[in-house]
């Protein structure tokens, strides 16, 4: 396992959010530091979480609830593609339980799986925001995929191989 500790990089990067808050509030920054710590180390292990929190004067349990509330985080070694596929009502009523289905009979694997190739992990998402490009994906949690049918989503694995 890594260590927690984040690069001087990092630290950059969370003292700038850190920045947008008043100085006695630094904990407002918890999910940017998260986010730019998992940008960092692939995952957030507890010691990572641990770090942050430290960082930013706040209890680990404090940091932790956030991590594990959110599915952004990842608590478990993830894939370097992380897909993300949303089955929400109205994804789901547009294809995106289909979607899941194709990829999951792509990669073979299930939700919260990786392949061995350690290349993709398959995640079931909440509401993304976009219901009227359903179905929706998200890959690493920063880039959005519009109506994801099969030849889409064949395209979209082809270009991550």
């Amino acid at each position: 396992m890594s260590s927690p500790e984040l690069s001087p990089e990092s630290l950059v990067k969370i003292d700038r959010e850190v920045a947008k808050y008043p100085a006695d509030q630094k904990q407002s920054a918890v999910m940017a530091a998260l986010a730019i710590a998992q940008d960092e180390k692939g995952w957030l292990p507890k010691e990572t979480i641990a770090a942050v929190a430290g960082y930013l004067g706040m209890p680990p349990i404090a940091a932790y609830e956030v991590a594990s509330f959110y599915n952004m985080y990842d608590l478990q070694p993830v894939g370097k593609y992380k897909l993300t596929v949303c089955t929400n009502l109205p994804c789901a009523l547009s294809g995106g339980v289909h979607a899941a289905d194709y990829v999951k009979e792509k990669l073979g694997i299930d939700f919260n799986e990786t392949t061995a190739d350690g290349k993709f992990t398959l995640k079931e998402g909440e509401c993304m925001g976009a219901c009227g490009d359903a179905p929706v994906m998200l890959v690493n949690n920063k880039r959005m995929c519009s109506f994801m049918l099969p030849e889409q989503i064949d395209k979209l694995l082809a270009e991550c191989k």
